[in-house]
């Protein structure tokens, strides 16, 4: 039961990551209730989520760091998503590559030993989650929006190389910016 000035999202995540969500005695989930003045009820066997809250804003913080969790992301990182200037970009990588190339387009992402999902994370300061069929990046505004571009750039083929040499550009742009800023 739910009253006026309640609000409720329901989402569904891998059942996969329902254990990862709860935590060991259910800490995880404790936690975000807390931060968020929210509730969560959690459907285990269908991968059902409801949170319920009465604030618009903790509501929805508390939907995007279970979305993050239910994307693979460890919940230290999707705690970040507290942060005012942080947001939780999803890529649904089918809409780039279909079905029948997921696995090699997933692996593209990834790159050898990790090496291009790395490479991005360290270039804008970013991370960067290839769960399933999605690619999701949590980070600051500006730089989410960075990795987003260079995510889709290989999602689209451009070489790694050509991508790595824009994120190095971009990159400067932010430091140089960051200097002249102080």
């Amino acid at each position: 039961m739910t009253s006026e000035d309640e609000f409720q999202y329901e989402l569904k995540i891998p059942k996969d990551r329902i254990a990862v969500l709860i935590g060991k005695k259910g800490e995880i989930k404790k936690e975000i209730e807390t931060l968020t003045k929210t509730h969560i009820n959690i459907d285990s066997k269908e991968g059902d989520v409801f949170i319920s809250g009465n604030e618009a804003i903790s509501l929805f913080n508390a939907r995007e760091i279970v979305k993050a969790i239910g994307r693979g992301f460890n919940p230290e990182i999707a705690k970040l998503l507290f942060k005012p200037d942080y947001s939780l970009e999803i890529i649904d990588i089918e809409e780039y590559a279909g079905t029948k190339n997921l696995r090699r387009v997933r692996g593209r992402l990834i790159g050898t030993e990790g090496k291009a999902r790395k490479t991005i994370e360290g270039l804008t300061e970013c991370y960067v989650s290839v769960y399933g069929r999605t690619v999701s990046i949590i980070g600051n505004v500006e730089n989410v929006n960075i990795a987003r571009r260079a995510v889709e750039g290989l999602l689209k083929g451009t070489k790694h190389g050509n991508i790595y040499k824009w994120l190095e550009k971009r990159k400067k742009e932010m430091i140089q910016r960051e200097i002249i800023g102080k």
